[in-house]
């Protein structure tokens, strides 16, 4: 069996806590024992029933906001997240809302009434919701003009695009009157042909939320033609008008950061994409320009300009090469007729004709012997440069 730390049991429960759904957002009924506040602002308490007990901490941002002082014994209604407290091992209801148990319950009672009216009326349905624009100019806020929320929405409305124009509709949203100035600003506003209306506040008890629990404000958001974000109480509250409007956010700012996108990160998108499609142009050009140099010089080898040009080239060597075997066969068959001839030469009865010799013949015939000659007998004496006629004289016969 695998042994492990307790760190690491302590975290592997966090994490199975902190990630079950039904326990980050719950409301537990109970009463107050153990009660202490810290002097950083904090509330430390218990819950319990007949039979159990809970650790609860409340921190002093939600503590600030409670509208009663905390004490023993009193029976509360606290919504908020459980996790556990990994250095204790120590499972707690992290508080972000509470009500006194007899307020809340006829709240709760209308509440739930008014929800359920309005759901089988089809003010809830999915499907009509109206899409939230992604690129919007002008941005209504229905909402107190001053406090948290309308300074929050501003803060990041510059920050997120700037060029944005927001329109405040100044509301009253806690105490009397509330729900219908709420209604009234969203009427006004919708008739301003804006591209997204934000209605909501802070957070506060389920009285101080009340107004946008209110049937006259969710049939104002449902009978709107222009989208509605509602960003009303922290994360933990869910009111009338979050189930009717196109898009709820869990706070204010988280509202504003629904209805207007962050200029600089589309920007960022935007250059991203481009700098992509260059570097997808650039290697689509490539190739094209590559495969373009393979088919011109395909081309180019099939051209009759370059088929011409190359047979053109060829006869050119073709005929040096006959010239020069020609060349050379000339000058082998004039060195073999120099060498017949001088062999001829050796040869010839007119190349003996020098130094006194000479060739004798009588009526054409050569003399072969001096007794055919007789007086008076003509010769012929041929030399090598010509030939004399000579007449016989006398003929003597050798002993």
């Amino acid at each position: 069996m695998k042994t492990i730390t307790v760190s690491q049991l302590n975290g592997y429960l966090k994490n199975l806590i902190s990630s079950d759904y039904l326990l980050s957002k719950i409301h537990v009924k109970g009463e107050v024992s153990n009660c202490k506040y810290h002097s950083m602002g904090h509330i430390y308490f218990s819950l319990k029933d007949e039979s159990a007990a809970i650790s609860c901490v409340m921190f002093r941002q939600q503590a600030r906001q409670l509208p009663f002082r905390l004490e023993n014994g009193q029976t509360v209604i606290a919504g908020g997240r459980m996790d556990l407290y990994e250095r204790d091992g120590k499972v707690q209801l992290y508080v972000q809302s509470m009500t006194k148990a007899d307020e809340k319950g006829e709240l709760a009672r209308l509440y739930e009434e008014l929800k359920l009216k309005l759901s089988e009326e089809g003010l809830f349905d999915f499907e009509k919701k109206k899409p939230i624009p992604q690129f919007p100019k002008r941005v209504g806020i229905v909402t107190a003009s001053t406090g948290a929320a309308i300074r929050d929405i501003e803060q990041i409305a510059h920050r997120r695009n700037p060029y944005v124009q927001l329109i405040l509709y100044p509301a009253k949203v806690q105490g009397e009157g509330a729900a219908l100035t709420i209604a009234r600003g969203i009427e006004v506003l919708d008739r301003m042909n804006l591209d997204t209306i934000i209605i909501g506040r802070g957070g506060g008890s389920m009285e101080d939320l009340w107004a946008f629990n209110e049937e006259i404000v969710a049939r104002a958001i449902y009978a709107a033609h222009t989208p509605i974000i509602s960003g009303t109480g922290h994360e933990v509250d869910t009111t009338i008008a979050d189930y009717v409007a196109d898009k709820r956010a869990s706070t204010p700012s988280a509202a504003a950061e629904l209805a207007i996108p962050d200029v600089m990160t589309t920007i960022r998108g935007i250059k991203s994409q481009k700098r992509q499609l260059f570097l997808q142009m650039e290697n689509v050009l490539r190739e094209k320009k590559k495969k373009a140099e393979t088919l011109r010089l395909r081309l180019e080898k099939q051209s009759p300009e370059r088929l011409l040009r190359d047979k053109q080239q060829r006869l050119a060597e073709l005929s040096e090469r006959m010239k020069s075997r020609m060349k050379d066969r000339l000058n082998d068959k004039k060195n073999r007729l120099g060498i017949l001839i001088e062999k001829l030469n050796g040869r010839s009865p007119s190349a003996k004709l020098v130094h006194g010799y000479g060739y004798l013949s009588m009526s054409g015939k050569p003399l072969e012997n001096a007794v055919d000659a007789t007086p008076g007998s003509n010769l012929d004496i041929t030399l090598h440069d010509g030939v004399i006629h000579a007449e016989t004289k006398s003929v003597e016969k050798n002993q």
